[in-house]
């Protein structure tokens, strides 16, 4: 009876990790399709005027490009395509994986955004972008980064 009970706790805590409704606020289903340049990384053509884009967990970078099985690859190609403010050359590392959400293009049932540090030469303090792999946005440079040259 004290197993029962046990694993009945476990589930309840368990479901009660994943909230039923999405905090997510830039989530775009009619986003135009990410396309591809021949050095293998992301076309971007609009800058966010927003200081939460990318930078905040509630506006993640929505970088769904096909399918969810390579996210690093798709991370990659965003990542990519930036540069400092001045042009400079980033250099990224993946932090850790935070921020579980509801989502139709995950096997789960759920999505998670992955936070990265970006580094250049010259800069105080790093900067830290969440970018989420499974849901569609419109894809944008985030404010105070530009794209590489």
């Amino acid at each position: 009876m004290k197993k029962t009970a046990f694993f009945i706790a476990i589930l309840i805590l368990t479901a009660s990790c994943v909230s039923t409704r999405s905090t997510l606020k830039n989530v775009d289903d009619n986003a135009p399709d990410l396309i591809l340049k021949k050095d293998n990384t992301f076309a971007i053509t609009l800058f966010s005027k927003d200081k939460k884009y990318g930078y905040d967990p509630d506006y993640p970078v929505n970088i769904f490009y096909q399918n969810t099985r390579d996210e690093a690859l798709n991370e990659n190609r965003f990542l990519n395509a930036l540069a400092g403010p001045n042009g400079e050359k980033i250099t990224y590392t993946r932090l850790e994986t935070c921020c579980p959400f509801p989502t139709k293009r995950s096997d789960m049932g759920a999505g998670f955004l992955n936070v990265y540090e970006l580094k250049w030469e010259g800069q105080k303090k790093p900067v830290t972008l969440y970018l989420n792999v499974y849901e569609k946005g419109i894809l944008m440079v985030p404010m105070g980064l530009r794209l590489k040259q």
